[in-house]
């Protein structure tokens, strides 16, 4: 498969995914029907009340309360204050938590694989992080496009939705509990509207660590090499053509790294998360071959290969493939840990390796989820299909309602024409993004995926015109004409009003 073709499978969400492809995509949930399998576990308290996705005929109000309390906390608002009370919404949902639920049973069947013996598991950590957390302590520059508002939600200026799991490294590091560690949790990023994007994603992450202090003789080499003859092995069909260093592609850590301590923590990385391949994809193919749709022998050894990467917080660093009804399928990105995390946590004695992976990604292979948009769903029709790890059932589609495709085109606001009525946006600092956000916060989970459709610039004047196609779908009811008409006139009421954009 060519490079490209890989690329284009990636859809992990996470500090991992060398490609920066995301997860976001809304806010509502897809059902009003009632549920006891997935109840809220936090509060958000806020002043302004929202009008519902049905409710079209209405002009969109601007939300901006000057306090937000979330999980009994109060955070002033300012200037950067980004995040739409729809997202805030679905903080308490935490699906890595929810009994049954796919996500969960991802977390769990992942989780399974490192003991508790040995790694402390953080499930529960607040998502409302730091901007020092979040980008500062992982050494992100001070102009990195993640630190966009375009990108990440921010609470006020000092304060922002974790963006990564990863934002509460430094402080595990720190607090040195454990020689290991994994971290599930749910992340929050502005993005694209598509079956893989939402504003809402989880990731879960690890570490395994090792200290010259405490280890015999201070050997690190030879402790890891006993822990690594510890993991059981496997059956796996293994490719790994290259050398674990190489000086140009992936390098050494040569300041404070030695190649034989690398080669032993390599080697117990690999071998720990082979494993969880194991784990994950022996039951998808159960599952598969339960309902024939399997494309080889129930017998067939799983087959996974290593490919080198690159990530700024790893060296060397790998991606971890599987093949998987007839593709290779990158499932997650790990590496030897750059020194300098340890060092800036106040741990220079320890080294080890880190992994992350994105559950939803997961999920949505081992269950054969289509649209992550289901995730969220609170329709028993979807959560009474997911059990236990035990018995892994591969999703049986409930819903064939059609789509319905609207367009909708519009001038960019020049730098010395302030068309359409708005002055905030023009053609230099018009961010995808934005419209991305719009339409969710109008209609929610009833949009499928939004793309650009046509571009075009005027040969005179220079003016840049957008043209996006919105495919409005409920996963669980036929929309109405009225209903998607009115959708779609408050999208466009609302570039109007909030990009400064003229409508053609």
């Amino acid at each position: 498969m060519s490079t490209a073709s890989r690329r284009v499978l990636r859809l992990v969400q996470d500090r991992w995914t060398a490609t920066g492809i995301r997860w976001p995509c809304q806010q509502r949930p897809l059902s009003s029907l009632p549920s006891r399998r997935c109840q809220s576990t936090g509060t958000i308290s806020h002043s302004v009340q929202r009008k519902s996705s049905t409710q079209y005929d209405a002009e969109p109000a601007t939300v901006s309360p000057s306090i937000l309390e979330i999980d009994g906390k109060t955070y002033q608002t300012d200037s950067w204050t980004n995040v739409p009370l729809s997202v805030l919404s679905l903080l308490p949902r935490r699906l890595h938590l929810q009994p049954s639920h796919p996500v969960s049973l991802t977390r769990e069947l992942i989780e399974s694989r490192f003991p508790s013996s040995t790694y402390a598991y953080y499930n529960n950590l607040s998502p409302v992080v730091t901007v020092a957390q979040n980008f500062d302590s992982l050494g992100f520059p001070a102009d990195h496009p993640g630190r966009n508002r375009s990108d990440t939600y921010y609470i006020n200026k000092d304060t922002v939705l974790r963006t990564h799991t990863s934002a509460h490294e430094a402080e595990i590091f720190r607090q040195n509990a454990s020689e290991g560690y994994t971290i599930s949790a749910d992340v929050y990023r502005r993005d694209a509207i598509d079956r893989s994007h939402y504003p809402v994603f989880h990731q879960m992450e690890g570490a395994r660590m090792w200290d010259r202090r405490k280890v015999p003789g201070g050997d690190v080499a030879k402790a890891v090499c006993d822990d690594l003859a510890k993991i059981p092995k496997h059956n796996l069909q293994v490719e790994d053509p290259n050398p674990t260093v190489h000086h140009e592609r992936n390098p050494l850590q040569a300041d404070h790294h030695s190649i034989e301590d690398v080669e032993a923590i390599a080697a117990h990385l690999k071998r720990s998360l082979e494993g969880v391949v194991v784990e994950l994809f022996s039951k998808a193919k159960q599952a598969a071959a339960a309902v024939n749709t399997l494309d080889s022998s129930p017998e067939e050894p799983l087959k996974v290969r290593w490919v080198e990467a690159y990530f700024p917080f790893t060296s060397p660093s790998w991606e971890l493939e599987v093949f998987w009804q007839g593709d290779w399928l990158e499932i997650l990105g790990c590496g030897v840990t750059k020194q300098d995390l340890l060092i800036n946590a106040g741990v220079p004695d320890q080294m080890g390796w880190a992994f992350g992976v994105g559950l939803e990604r997961v999920a949505m292979l081992l269950f054969s989820i289509p649209d992550i948009r289901l995730f969220w769903s609170r329709d028993d029709r979807f959560l009474s299909q997911f059990t236990n790890i035990q018995n892994i059932n591969r999703f049986k589609s409930f819903s064939k309602h059609p789509g319905c495709y609207k367009d909708v085109s519009f001038w960019l606001r020049s730098s010395s024409n302030s068309a359409g009525g708005g002055s905030r946006v023009n053609a230099q600092d018009f961010h995808e993004n934005d419209v991305m956000e719009i339409v969710r916060e109008v209609g929610g989970d009833l949009v499928k995926d939004v793309r650009l459709f046509d571009e075009f610039q005027h040969p005179t004047s220079g003016r840049k015109s957008l043209c996006y196609r919105i495919n409005y779908r409920s996963l669980e009811r036929t929309l109405t004409n009225k209903e998607t008409n009115g959708l779609h006139e408050r999208v466009k009421t609302d570039l109007v009003h909030k990009l400064g954009v003229e409508v053609r």
